[in-house]
């Protein structure tokens, strides 16, 4: 059942106005069975004073694009009602002039779009409005015989309107269904939700929970849980084993889907959906349809579902039915934007959004992470619905032309424009080692600036996460992610590769960049301290470009490496034997992995800094005291010592090294493989030659 959020000691400290409405809408959009993630929309009617000071009645309404469990005052939009009311009386009012109409209603014109279902509230003569998506009332909206089961719940209590697309139309059917039953509470909106109304805020929130429970506690007398979607075909795989396989697909479906535009993809197999993609049904009943009209978008008509056994195990087979089903899927959405195109249409990418996989559970694909768990939250609520629908009867969707108009509706369009403009780093996902250091938060910081999301990687955990949870704070959820890993060990960075892949999908950037530095005479340098270098920065470099290179090749659409190496790269270090060999060796297999990987469009190059001692934990170890022995100075003295050594009397921060890898890993050197860069201030005798 859904449970009342509200507080009345809270709802009693807000001002009266817009701030109740906030309050009302949060609470609404707070639980994704009573609205969808983006969808719904609530209003109020109040008096307000105008620019002369004359009262006005203005109906504040939720602003396109926003989200009710987020949006804040600032996210309303005010109509002057008295310009509104009078188009009742029309008879018929396309979109595009609807919305020219709107603004002139605006009473600040610097409000937010108006809702496009803003008529709708307008038309009903009540102080509060909601119009909600609610998992059990939709059950009923999309049943076959819906319109039955909504009299057997609330007997002359509702109104029911036929599937019509949201604008002028719908909002007039609305209000004269309303106007002609005295005894209606709540419309339900065929194929599509609830419309209830108070005359207060709290009056009006407790109608819509109450309606909600009525249709609720109705549907769940009546589930029969072991024979939901037909009963189960096949078991769910463990935990473990779920996660193994998926590791290895995700790689492959995200090229596949990233043929037009790169995706970034989340795994999800919580129960509701290992249920229903397990099901005897799920293959057709998967294909109905959308299970609202505010799914689509983000949903497409219909998921893409694998045929697979899983009790077979068989990965390799997996592997092509997933490749078999995405070509498949995107030759059939194809042919379906040109069976219902209208003049002006723009394609969108054809791949699934979302991809259902018997025994693992649900694939979800976005421009980003938090657009991905968008698609798969709807489908959630899809599931809810298709679960309550088929209790009741059959589970009905919209036809696909009704589909097309309303996914590549300009109305329903118009909020995708209100993102933020994709930058260099969007779509893409970096994995960067030694993530907790000064390099690497940098680097991280700064591929994020421009849209990547990132993986840290680093043996210290803790630091790692406490940069990946300020990236996140400050760029949203999702955005970076910590793993430990310790680069000497090949079990470590495969499941490194594997949380990445879980997580986002794959990999575009590698930033080879885990580091450690020793110093000693070479007469006195020990096996040990030998292999400590050649370990991190041989082996460990090799390993991690090993990977990343297995993943890059698996996506098939090409990838961008980029190694720290050091100026004793090519300077023989005095003191450093150990450590410059190593620098060395990480420089030449950068140039080996690029002459390998230029074939399949990934591309390695190498940056040699100096001297960066700002946020290293190298140089704040041993390493500082031990490279001032070298040169007969001071620990302290090292900052000015090197500044001076270069040609161009500066130190190296770590944004500098930032903005050298940010740039190997764009556009702007797209055609730039097994180079080397040095950003060390210059330094004379590391000039490559």
């Amino acid at each position: 059942m859904v449970q009342s959020l509200w507080e009345r000691e809270k709802a009693a400290q807000i001002e009266p106005g817009v701030g109740e409405l906030v309050y009302r809408s949060n609470l609404i959009g707070t639980d994704r069975r009573v609205c969808n993630w983006g969808g719904g929309n609530t209003s109020m009617k109040t008096i307000e004073k105008d620019f002369r000071g004359r009262d006005v009645e203005v109906m504040w309404v939720k602003g396109s694009g926003s989200d009710l469990a987020t949006m804040k005052a600032a996210n309303f939009t005010g109509l002057r009602m008295d310009d509104i009311r009078p188009l009742i009386e029309r008879d018929e009012m396309p979109d595009e002039e609807m919305v020219a109409y709107l603004a002139h209603c605006m009473i600040d014109s610097k409000h937010p779009r108006a809702s496009i279902e803003t008529l709708l509230h307008a038309f009903l003569p009540f102080k509060h409005v909601d119009h909600t998506h609610p998992d059990a009332i939709i059950s009923i909206c999309c049943a076959d015989n819906g319109k039955a089961v909504a009299r057997e719940i609330f007997g002359d209590r509702f109104v029911w309107v036929p599937y019509v697309r949201p604008g002028f139309t719908l909002s007039k059917m609305i209000a004269e269904g309303v106007h002609a039953n005295p005894n209606a509470e709540l419309v339900l909106m065929e194929k599509h939700g609830l419309v209830t109304w108070g005359e207060t805020s709290e009056e009006a929130y407790a109608k819509t929970i109450a309606i909600i429970n009525e249709a609720e506690s109705y549907i769940e007398a009546r589930v029969q849980e072991e024979q939901l979607f037909g009963g189960a075909r096949y078991a769910a795989l463990s935990s473990e084993e779920r996660r193994q396989i998926v590791a290895e697909i995700m790689p492959i479906a995200r090229g596949a889907v990233s043929d037009g535009k790169r995706m970034i993809l989340s795994f999800d197999d919580a129960e509701d959906v290992l249920q229903f993609v397990n099901s005897k049904d799920a293959a057709q009943l998967s294909q109905v349809g959308a299970a609202c009209p505010d799914h689509l978008v983000h949903t497409k008509m219909v998921p893409l579902y694998v045929s697979w056994d899983p009790a077979t195990k068989d990965v390799a087979t997996l592997k092509q039915a997933v490749l078999d089903g995405i070509e498949q899927f995107k030759q059939a959405y194809t042919d379906y934007f040109e069976r219902n195109k209208n003049e002006g249409d723009k394609m969108f990418e054809a791949a699934p959004r979302v991809i259902l996989i018997p025994g693992l559970g649900m694939i979800n694909t976005g421009k980003s992470h938090a657009m991905s768990l968008v698609s798969g939250a709807l489908y959630h609520r899809a599931i809810a619905v298709m679960r309550g629908a088929t209790s009741l009867g059959q589970f009905v969707s919209l036809s696909e032309n009704e589909s097309y108009n309303v996914e590549y509706w300009p109305l329903e369009l118009y909020k995708l424009t209100l993102a933020p403009a994709e930058a260099e780093f969007s779509r893409k996902v970096a994995l960067i080692t030694g993530g907790a250091g000064g390099i690497g938060s940098e680097t991280a910081r700064r591929l994020v600036s421009e849209g990547a999301h990132v993986v840290l990687a680093d043996l210290n955990l803790e630091g790692a996460q406490k940069v990946a949870d300020e990236i996140n704070q400050a760029s949203g959820a999702g955005r970076a992610i910590a793993v430990k890993m310790d680069v000497t060990k090949e079990e470590d960075v495969q499941a490194a590769f594997a949380e990445t892949a879980l997580c986002y999908g794959g990999v575009d950037i590698l930033v080879n960049n885990a580091g450690l530095a020793t110093s000693s005479p070479f007469d006195e340098t020990s096996l040990k301290e030998w292999n400590l270098n050649m370990n991190v920065l041989g082996t460990g470099y090799f390993l991690v470009a090993r990977e990343a290179f297995k993943q890059m090749k698996a996506q098939a659409i090409g990838g961008n490496m980029v190694f720290i190496g050091s100026k004793n790269s090519v300077y023989a270090g005095k003191n450093a034997s150990a450590y410059s060999a190593a620098k060395a060796l990480e420089a030449h297999l950068a140039r080996c992995i690029a002459a390998e990987g230029g074939e399949l469009g990934i591309r390695v190059n190498t940056i040699l800094p100096d001297a960066i001692l700002q946020g290293s934990a190298i140089w704040n170890s041993n390493w500082r005291n031990e490279r001032a022995a070298a040169y007969g100075i001071e620990p302290d003295q090292l900052e000015e010592y090197y500044r001076k050594r270069t040609t161009l009397l500066v130190n190296i921060f770590p944004r500098d090294i930032a903005e050298g890898i940010a740039f190997f890993a764009s556009s702007r050197a797209d055609k730039t493989t097994g180079c080397m860069l040095t950003i060390d201030g210059g330094v004379p005798a590391a000039f490559t030659r």
